[in-house]
């Protein structure tokens, strides 16, 4: 039986630790079943507790305990602690002088399949310490306000393990009997636990090195295993641009001699920023051009330009506490957006990070599971890196950005890097720097740390013929959440432009002000406001949150003909882009009304007229014009209906997708083979956006039953030397009726067998498709020799792909799908609890679906809840889905 009350964990109830550690010495004698750690611990009372207990809590999981010392005396009797089964309480400690404890203990990372603490990986032993995993490798105060220096030891069998790496320098090694061998590493800043990291096992280095802005030379060095040596060039490349970027950006410097990464086949997460030693999945560090798409490298870049960004906001200055966890993302995620963005392209960055908001982070707001950015409370702080935590945090630092200006807001961090350098702090301090640094005040900013859910803006306008004015009527409100009944008004930056009907810029010019520029901020800080425009010779479009400029949902009146115009001549670039979605978007409403009505489907004119002018322009940014051609995804028509209905989604998407597609026949074509050719191995803007404008008409040309056009497809897959072009033939043809699906399936897993990450492709793609068959083959594959409950890559490509991909089969009426995965989370719930609940997202939305649905969504989550032994992890979400 699972527990019979979970602890909550309350932000309200933060204090401070009664003792500090302030010196870490680790002594590992490494071995898969048996690792014995000996920590040597210099510590103190708190001088900073208000607690009268003279005991010592320390916490720890599945250790076995050898002996405790203190003080280098003698050891301790049991009289002296009580060892329970997540907590070690030793009493008459020390109270006046620091002193020192040594704990030995051993484990056995054999049988750690959660993947937390020290686990085994294909014979390599490795760690995941965030966010509590450290007190599974020995007795600690595992928290994130408790900094100090580590040293530590590595003892192993040569052969077994050649390379031990943990944080920071090599300061010492040398050879033992029985081939052995150790090293010594130390790393001079302080850190918390969590960010503590060992390595052992057979890998081979590929090694650069970095010269900083003050001249010293950083080794750079990634470790991965042999056979993909090969994979590396482009990691390294991208560390070496992360480094440079931040110090021009935000005049960051790395501060240790050497900086490593090491790939890991078996990880919880995309990858972790330890100090110095960053452990990463080996799907953000591989990447040969056969083997890895466009896409591949771009994430790649951005990941490990995350994680070498947390040197600074998330390692030097760290979190007091996992409340505050969106300090350290929130901040790092907006860092790495507008990285990515100066490498790529600015304009189809913002709107793949703006998608993937409002596609995940929305429906998360309007759930059971919304919460703020800073959480009040918790059960299990795995359930709490979510999208709130990272991309909404995100938009939160981007609009103090926008509020601001660059300028300012590099003044802000460097405030914020000066005065809590080796410190834990708080979101509140970030915003103060900003404040102090800038002569501002952000005391109504702050709700947005505090406030879930997602603001709903009401635009109307008003434009004076006679006084040449134009009136904007703005107002917000924002949704109940659970715990949140009420909302205070929130300060919303809403970043405004004009546009006469002849397409150019109308003046922005705020009545009373002596400014007129292209667009205007203006801040919305009440429950509704007007803005008044003057100066107008005619009435103008209105281009309303240019750049997204915040995380809310925008309800304005606007007709067909206003966004295709908005589409034709809007110089912000996202809403341009958005003109189109809006555009297609209420085409497609009114086709599912059509399709729930049985009545016969059309598409205005006005559609195919608007996606013919954009392909009749010419364009230089080649991946932002593929954005412009794509249609919403049907997860995003989802989000707008109030009663998901999938399967009328998917019928009018693919009725607007074919339609297109047989009107605009020709240019499709025309553009297709102007941009294909082979430029394997190109990655410049120009290559990329040429790969993607032509897969994308591939895409369109291949709904048409044309034998000859589904034979484009099909010499592409043959024919493809690069991976991104044989998986959009490969797509293609799986997810639309083709004679060479089946053989081409074989071909590509006969191709790529050994190759674990193209194989999850090979599994997520199918897993994805809406073939009438797809349910029988993701059981089918369930059984496959290469499937492995065991990898959480493999879980995700493909039980995260079926359920959080595919909505018109997961959300078959039958209810096949949620039982299918109910029998996987329950599967998992002891092998992974992490990866366990991280699957249920998929069954928190059944209030959004009809009643049928919502019956057999919710027999599965109280199935779920019903399990043995129940995890904290799933016990917390499976329970507020059902709450």
């Amino acid at each position: 039986m699972r527990d019979a009350s979970p602890q909550t964990t309350y932000l309200k109830d933060y204090t401070v630790p009664d003792y500090l550690i302030h010196k870490v010495a680790l002594h590992f004698v490494l071995d898969e079943e048996r690792t014995e750690v000996t920590a040597r611990l210099t510590l103190s009372r708190n001088p900073a507790s208000l607690s009268m207990s003279a005991a010592l809590v320390l916490a720890g999981e599945n250790l076995t305990l050898q002996r405790i010392i203190l003080n280098d005396g003698e050891e301790l009797v049991a009289a002296d602690y009580v060892q329970a089964a997540d907590s070690l309480t030793i009493y008459n400690v020390p109270q006046q002088q620091p002193f020192v404890l040594t704990i030995e203990n051993t484990i056995n990372p054999k049988i750690n399949t959660a993947l937390e603490g020290l686990y085994l990986s294909n014979g390599m032993l490795c760690t995941q310490c965030e966010a509590e995993g450290f007190r599974k490798i020995t007795y600690f105060l595992d928290r994130p306000d408790v900094m100090a220096t580590f040293t530590t030891t590595l003892v192993g069998d040569k052969s077994r393990y050649p390379v031990l790496l943990s944080n920071g320098n090599k300061i010492a090694h040398g050879e033992l009997e029985a081939n052995r061998h150790w090293v010594t590493w130390e790393d001079p800043f302080t850190k918390p636990c969590y960010l503590f990291a060992l390595v052992a096992g057979q890998l081979e280095c590929i090694e650069d090195h970095f010269t900083t802005q003050s001249g010293r030379d950083i080794s750079l060095q990634i470790f991965v295993e042999p056979q993909d040596v090969d994979k590396c060039a482009h990691a390294m490349q991208s560390l070496q641009n992360a480094m440079r970027w931040d110090e021009e950006v935000y005049g960051c410097e790395y501060d240790l001699d050497l900086y490593m990464i090491v790939a890991v086949s078996h990880f919880n997460m995309g990858a972790m920023e330890n100090k110095g030693l960053n452990v990463f999945n080996t799907k953000f560090v591989l990447a040969r051009p056969d083997t890895a798409t466009d896409s591949d490298y771009e994430h790649i870049e951005g990941v490990i330009a995350h994680e070498y960004f947390h040197n600074w906001t998330g390692n030097r200055i760290t979190c007091r506490d996992w409340f505050q966890l969106s300090l350290k993302e929130g901040f790092t995620v907006f860092r790495d957006q507008e990285f990515t963005g100066d490498r790529t392209s600015k304009a189809v960055k913002r709107i793949e990070d703006v998608t993937m908001l409002r596609t995940r982070q929305f429906a998360e707001d309007a759930g059971p599971l919304a919460h703020p950015i800073r959480p009040e409370a918790y059960i299990e702080i795995n359930n709490f890196y979510t999208v709130t935590i990272y991309e909404k945090g995100a938009e939160v630092v981007r609009m103090l950005h926008t509020l601001l200006g660059a300028e300012r807001f590099r003044k802000g961090s460097d405030l914020y890097f000066a005065r809590h350098d080796g410190q834990a702090v708080t979101c509140e301090d970030f915003v103060k720097a900003m404040e102090a640094a800038n002569g501002v005040g952000l005391v109504q900013f702050r709700r947005w740390y505090s406030q879930a859910g997602t603001p709903v803006l009401t635009v109307s306008r008003r434009y004076d013929s006679q006084a040449q004015t134009l009136t904007l009527s703005i107002s917000q409100e924002c949704p109940p959440t659970p715990g949140q009944a009420v909302k205070e008004p929130l300060h919303i930056p809403v970043k405004v432009g004009l546009i006469y009907p002849d397409g150019t810029i109308a003046p922005c010019q705020l009545q009373g002000s002596a400014d007129s520029a292209e667009e205007v901020i203006l801040a919305l800080t009440e429950a509704a406001q007007d803005f008044v425009f003057t100066g107008l010779s005619s009435e103008p479009a209105v281009s309303v949150l240019r750049g997204f400029s915040a995380p809310v949902k925008l309800v304005m009146e606007r007709s067909l003909t206003e966004l295709a115009f908005l589409l034709s001549h809007d110089s912000d670039t996202f809403n341009r882009w958005e003109a189109g979605q809006q555009l297609i978007g209420q085409a497609i409403t009114g086709l599912i009304a059509d399709v729930q009505n049985n009545r016969e489907l059309r598409l205005d004119p006005i559609i195919i007229e608007a996606f013919r002018q954009v392909l009749a322009q010419p364009w230089e940014d080649l991946s932002y014009f593929s954005l412009l051609l794509s249609l919403p995804s049907e997860t995003y028509l989802a989000e707008q209906m109030p009663v998901i209905d999938v399967v009328a989604i998917h019928t009018a998407r693919e009725f607007v997708k074919l339609t297109l597609a047989e009107q605009l026949q020709n240019a499709l074509q025309t553009l297709y083979l102007n941009n294909h050719r082979d430029e394997s191995g190109c990655f410049d803007a120009g290559a990329i956006g040429r790969r993607r404008i032509k897969n994308t008409c591939l895409n369109y040309l291949c709904a048409l039953d044309d034998p000859a056009l589904k034979n484009w497809a099909h010499q592409q897959f043959k024919t493809a030397k690069n991976m991104t072009d044989q998986m959009a033939a490969l797509t293609v043809m799986v997810n639309n009726p083709h004679y060479a699906r089946r053989q081409c399936l074989a071909e590509f897993y006969q191709q790529w067998q050994h190759e674990a990450l193209v194989i999850d492709k090979w599994f997520a793609l199918q897993a994805a498709s809406p073939a009438p068959d797809t349910f029988a083959t993701v059981q089918a594959l369930m059984a496959h020799p290469a499937f492995d409950l065991g990898t959480p890559n493999r879980i995700r490509a493909l039980i995260g792909a079926f359920s959080q991909a595919n909505p018109l089969h997961f959300h078959a009426a039958n209810g096949q799908g949620y039982q299918f995965l109910a029998d996987q989370i329950i599967a998992l719930n002891t092998l992974n609890p992490q990866v366990a609940s991280r699957m249920i997202s998929a069954l928190t939305s059944w209030r959004r679906y009809d009643a049928g649905r919502q019956a057999l969504m919710t027999a599965q989550l109280e199935r779920i809840m019903s399990t043995e032994a129940i995890s904290k992890d799933v016990y917390e979400i499976a329970s507020k889905s059902l709450a």
